[in-house]
């Protein structure tokens, strides 16, 4: 039965850590049961001259590499040391992979601890316990409880999509992924190869920001609007990865936060209060309906069209253009 990978890089970075000296390659492949397997020539060498003596030194060869590659993308400072007969070993000096102490004042503690209660996913709540455990060995009293001030209240990001997590890993590890979406203007959805740049949570939904290789620019995705799987494709980004901050700007924006100018609509009276709460302007038109004035920006057609029958756009021409042509393609199916 093959060792599992997280295993064998455990007991790699043991090994590093644990020498004064450099280990070569070769003693390193003779103190991991892993590469003691890999380096092992294959029964069959015969019949796979592939898999001979120098087919098995190849593999572990290759499976080296990655692993020490892996290390160092995890963090653990490897240094690569040539001795006087021209042979290369490895190690990883305490010192040098050793963090300095945590320190944390009651506030800040008290906000580590406020955000590792807000997952509810099963994937990242074990996560989020554990490093709440560290946070108390860390200087977050036990008998403080962020919340108890305010007791009925509990931050929660729930995540139905089940797109978040496979799309989680891929903006942590900078992979490039394809999948299928489902416009709201399309009655079906078409495939979009992205590079994923950062998940935003806004105004209850989540969404993707990333670079859209197909269209070669910057794009927005709603979660929800995720068809299938989530497939990694290539590696590798081919776009800079812009600042947080402006990501988030980016999914406002997208959003239909960020608005330049103004749209005139008809709304059923008694209805659509969200509408309301962002009106500059309502007026009284009798008959059931009333007239607002609202901030119009990118998205908003989108936004309309989820009040059905209840909204009648005025102004501007392209607005009301925009909110038909998605009305039609929710009809189509």
């Amino acid at each position: 039965m093959a060792i599992a990978k997280a295993e064998r890089l455990m007991n790699l970075a043991l090994c590093l850590l644990g020498t004064r000296r450099p280990l070569s390659k070769r003693e390193l492949r003779d103190s991991i049961e892993a590469y003691v397997e890999a380096a092992r020539p294959d029964r069959s060498a015969a019949a796979r001259p592939d898999r001979g003596a120098a087919g098995a030194d190849d593999s572990f060869n290759r499976m080296f590499e990655r692993d020490k590659d892996d290390l160092r993308e995890l963090g653990l400072v490897i240094e690569t040391v040539e001795n006087l007969d021209g042979e290369v070993g490895y190690l990883a000096r305490r010192d040098s992979n050793r963090l300095p102490p945590i320190t944390l004042d009651a506030e800040e503690a008290a906000a580590l601890g406020l955000a590792a209660k807000v997952w509810q996913q099963a994937r990242l709540a074990g996560a989020a316990s554990g490093a709440l455990q560290k946070l108390r060995a860390a200087g977050l009293p036990e008998g403080v409880d962020p919340y108890e001030a305010h007791g009925a209240l509990e931050p929660r990001i729930p995540v139905h999509e089940a797109a978040f997590e496979p799309l989680m890993l891929a903006c942590r590890d900078r992979r490039p992924v394809v999948f299928d979406y489902r416009k709201a203007s399309a009655a079906h959805p078409e495939p979009r190869h992205v590079e994923p740049w950062a998940l935003e949570c806004w105004r209850g939904h989540w969404y993707l920001a990333g670079f859209d290789r197909d269209r070669g620019a910057e794009r927005v995705f709603r979660l929800s609007r995720i068809t299938g799987r989530v497939r990694s494709r290539g590696t590798g980004f081919t776009a800079p990865v812009p600042d947080v901050v402006t990501v988030r700007e980016t999914v406002a924006g997208w959003a239909g936060e960020i608005a330049d100018r103004s749209a005139r609509i008809r709304l059923r009276s008694g209805s659509g209060y969200p509408l309301r709460a962002k009106a500059t302007t309502v007026r009284e038109l009798g008959d059931g309906w009333d007239e607002l004035e609202i901030p119009y920006g990118h998205g908003l057609d989108a936004w309309l069209v989820e009040f059905g029958p209840d909204v009648v756009v005025l102004e501007p021409a392209e607005l009301r253009a925009d909110v038909l042509d998605r009305l039609r393609a929710v009809a189509k199916g």
